[in-house]
């Protein structure tokens, strides 16, 4: 269950792409992707908080995880901007081999939400002209 600061219950819902479907829970029961994510951005946060090393897109990790984190406690999570977000974190982040487990917790925890996109071939991109 998500509480938001009052410790009033908080609905959660998980956007597809394009809205196409949305999942609402109930105030009495939390996704268990839901939890699996909050808990690995917060491994991730961690292990990056303490990570000695400067890696050079730092805040960029940073700043990406504090708003994954808080798309997760606000319980509005839209599935494009999850993949978006994982994209962020392994550009900034991919490279850093003592974060590796950590940062694929996350990817497993986004993959959860459903699979990846299968891409458009050419001819349903572009409508036949003739």
């Amino acid at each position: 269950m998500s509480n938001d600061p009052t410790g009033q219950c908080a609905r959660i819902v998980v956007r597809a792409p394009d809205n196409a479907s949305h999942n609402v829970l109930p105030d009495s029961a939390e996704d268990p992707r839901v939890t699996g994510l909050r808990a690995a951005v917060v491994r991730l946060r961690r292990e990056l908080a303490d990570y000695r090393v400067h890696p050079s897109d730092r805040e960029v990790a940073e700043d990406e995880l504090a708003a994954l984190y808080t798309a997760v406690a606000a319980g509005v999570l839209v599935i494009d901007r999850l993949r978006g977000s994982l994209l962020v974190l392994t550009g900034a982040l991919g490279s850093v081999s003592a974060l590796a487990p950590a940062l694929a917790e996350v990817r497993a925890a986004i993959d959860m939400f459903g699979p990846l996109p299968t891409p458009r071939s050419h001819s349903e991109a572009t409508p036949d002209s003739g």
